[in-house]
């Protein structure tokens, strides 16, 4: 764990206990490489002007993820976090100098199992921006693995179907891929799979009820890539859709941007 590039100290995480403002992305690290690397760094650079107010510098983000992977195996997942240690509860409309903490952690070389959510009544706060306010998300992911799931899926006010609690979810109806349409965290590996896709995007506001014409359903997150949904709540799939598969090979297929 490194702050700047340097050994953190116990003091300059303090903000994040604290105060916990800021943002991050995780991205899967393969012998140095990133897919999508560019579209994590423009993430944060967006995230700190919407947060911060400043332009971060996303080459000084590169060479600290650079110095990080020296001691690091050849595939692990990397979270960069933007936080300002300056900041308090009762200063934090002071003007900020995000710092870069870098943390590292083995990646599995196994593929993720299927996963089975229960829908529940939940937004997150500025669902377009991945800030660190995970304590909502992580509640209702708690509750529902109390219950016996492994996962939630978001619904709106309006009964609207938006994202898992660290995914996005996507649908498959006969060959076509269907997004939810609705406030969420656009992904990084949504993205990718979108410019593979040889067919247009499909995006509609879908409803629990709509879930039983559907033929299967994924979840996509960098760590993880493509992972099978077995069902939402009663509502159950099949984990060998063809068309699956053909989104790990679409994704699996993307080649890594050096790092």
């Amino acid at each position: 764990m490194k702050l700047n590039g340097s050994p953190v100290t116990a003091d300059a995480l303090k903000a994040l206990a604290l105060t916990n403002f800021g943002h991050f992305t995780s991205m899967l690290v393969e012998q140095g490489r990133v897919r999508g690397l560019s579209l994590h760094l423009g993430r944060l650079a967006r995230d700190a002007r919407q947060l911060f107010d400043v332009d971060l510098d996303t080459d000084r983000v590169r060479a600290y993820v650079r110095d990080a992977l020296e001691s690091s195996p050849e595939r692990v997942v990397v979270r960069v976090t933007c936080f300002d240690p300056e900041l308090d509860l009762g200063r934090i409309g002071n003007d900020a100098s995000p710092q870069i903490l870098i943390t590292t952690r083995p990646a599995s070389g196994a593929p993720a199992p299927p996963m089975h959510l229960q829908a529940v009544a939940y937004q997150r706060d500025l669902p377009a921006v991945k800030h660190v306010g995970l304590f909502g998300a992580l509640k209702q992911r708690r509750d529902a693995q109390r219950q016996g799931f492994d996962d939630v899926l978001f619904v709106n006010r309006d009964g609207t179907i938006s994202e898992i609690a660290t995914s996005n979810i996507g649908f498959v109806r006969g060959s076509q891929v269907v997004w939810p349409r609705s406030p969420y965290l656009a992904g990084i590996t949504m993205t990718l799979l979108n410019q593979e896709l040889d067919e247009p995007v499909i995006a509609e506001p879908l409803t629990p009820s709509d879930l039983v014409e559907m033929d299967a359903a994924f979840a996509t997150n960098a760590a993880t890539g493509v992972r099978a949904v077995s069902g939402v709540d009663e509502t159950r799939w099949p984990v060998d859709h063809p068309v699956l598969s053909k989104l790990r090979e679409l994704y699996e297929g993307i080649p890594g941007e050096k790092v």
